[in-house]
């Protein structure tokens, strides 16, 4: 496929670059490396898409892989606009057949499920992170630009599809290293929420900390995931409790500086 390039964002001595390009070389020998000029993925993936020759690209993280089964659903996409999306129906006939085509010819950005790993050994479907959809197949024609702030999806013109096989993410496995990311991530979620003039108190931190903790561990029955499950759970629940607590600590110097 040389219509199709895979941007792939990753810090430039990471060990995962290697199998991360290998997995990607299943779908295209197109592949471009951008490396991080700022904290957070936002901010270069923009460069990266308008960086790239084709018609479409395929956004992928460096401790995510693609898969043979997903390359070969994206060539027949991009190949004869055929694809089976949530909410297609089984229903048979040429009138039906040419309106799923006609459905399939607006497409101009996917959804991708993606299967969360724990420690590349944990596949995590309950707590929310089953399917977690993300965008990641776009054509660029219709690319109008990646908002630069966390967590932000991009916008893009016309309509969205869903493809059904998932991105391999291998994430987390080592407590220090999430704790050391999860400081720098939530440090500017807590400026976002500083700038736009939120505060927060001692009821803030509780309200949040069992808020999330309920959503991951109960409602999305993440201790079904058994012991790695309640760890993600409790450790998502803390997460979003220290962006709160450096929402209150910014405050504070704020109004010691006053």
């Amino acid at each position: 496929m040389n219509n199709i390039t895979v941007i792939i964002f990753t810090p430039r001595d990471d060990a995962n670059i290697k199998d991360c390009v290998n997995s990607a070389k299943l779908l295209t020998e197109n592949v471009i490396l951008v490396y991080p000029t700022s904290t957070y993925v936002e901010t270069v993936r923009e460069s990266g898409i308008r960086q790239s020759k084709t018609d479409w690209v395929f956004i992928l993280d460096v401790d995510e892989r693609m898969t043979k089964e997903l390359a070969e659903e994206i060539n027949v996409i991009l190949g004869r606009n055929k694809v089976t999306t949530p909410e297609s129906k089984k229903d048979s006939g040429p009138a039906s057949t040419s309106r799923r085509r006609d459905e399939q010819a607006r497409m101009t950005y996917y959804k991708i499920p993606r299967k969360n790993i724990f420690d590349a050994k944990k596949w995590l479907r309950h707590g929310g992170w089953w399917p977690d959809y993300q965008i990641r197949l776009i054509n660029k024609k219709y690319f109008v630009g990646w908002p630069k702030r966390i967590h932000s999806t991009p916008k893009i013109k016309e309509d969205v599809g869903f493809l059904k096989n998932p991105i391999l993410h291998y994430f987390h496995g080592d407590l220090e290293k999430m704790v050391e990311k999860t400081l720098v991530f939530e440090d500017i979620e807590s400026n976002l929420l500083y700038k736009a003039g939120k505060s927060a108190d001692t009821s803030t931190f509780f309200r949040k900390y069992f808020a999330e903790l309920w959503r991951r561990m109960f409602k999305g029955l993440g201790f079904l995931d058994g012991t790695v499950g309640i760890i993600e759970s409790i450790y998502q629940a803390f997460s979003k409790t220290i962006t709160y607590l450096l929402l209150y600590e910014k405050r504070q110097r704020k109004g010691q500086n006053l």
